[in-house]
């Protein structure tokens, strides 16, 4: 058992709960992943399973370093892999497959993917600034304004919000509940929107302190 798996992010839907109430969820394909090396205290100081995604198919284009790698687990290249953290007294072996059974119905999980890129952007969009007037004659409308200081220290400080790149950056989503688990399809409904464009990969975390799937 692992604490988390490998997913894509494959759109965004909508369900009725129990209650007849409208539950926006998005739709991931989680696994299957299969344990490519352990790693334990003894050989590198800390417990975790590397495991690789298999739903692209074998790297073609790994290298031999990379074949030979994935040779000593016994399975085929994959392109996509990641670390996760093992349970108190579990032990998943190199070749072992996991897939979204290990998740729950009710289940908080983080989610971690790469956010949409928005390319260069000004303060109103990136920071949410207010800008200026829009009556007639204002020459400030969407501008972020002073950045410093005229005499003393005379310089912009590090961390002020201005223009620039936005998005395409790492994000963490956490405490999303799990509302439904397809096991035929590998599919996990996730309450919500969650990071990423559709396509994108994503890591699916159980949070810290909770209980396993049975």
């Amino acid at each position: 058992m692992v604490n988390g798996l490998i997913g894509r992010k494959v759109g965004m839907t909508q369900i009725f709960g129990e209650d007849g109430m409208v539950i926006p969820v998005t739709v991931l394909k989680v696994g299957p992943c299969v344990v490519v090396q352990r790693k334990t205290s003894a050989t590198d100081g800390y417990e975790a399973a590397q495991i690789g995604f298999v739903e692209e198919g074998p790297d073609r284009k790994a290298n031999r370093a990379k074949k030979g790698h994935f040779e000593k687990a016994g399975v085929p290249p994959t392109r996509i892999l990641r670390e996760f953290s093992v349970p108190r007294g579990a032990d998943p072996k190199p070749g072992e497959t996991y897939t979204c059974e290990i998740f729950s119905k009710g289940e908080r999980v983080d989610i971690i993917g790469t956010s949409k890129g928005r390319g260069f952007q000004g303060v109103m969009k990136r920071h949410n600034f207010g800008g200026g007037r829009a009556t007639h004659g204002s020459m400030f409308h969407r501008s972020g304004g002073s950045i410093g200081q005229s005499a003393w220290p005379s310089k912009v400080f590090k961390g002020m919000r201005m223009p620039g790149q936005m998005g395409a950056r790492r994000a963490n989503a956490k405490g999303l509940e799990v509302v439904g688990v397809d096991s035929e399809q590998n599919l996990l409904l996730i309450r919500g929107s969650v990071p990423g464009a559709r396509g994108s990969i994503l890591t699916v975390q159980r949070r810290a302190g909770a209980p396993a799937a049975e």
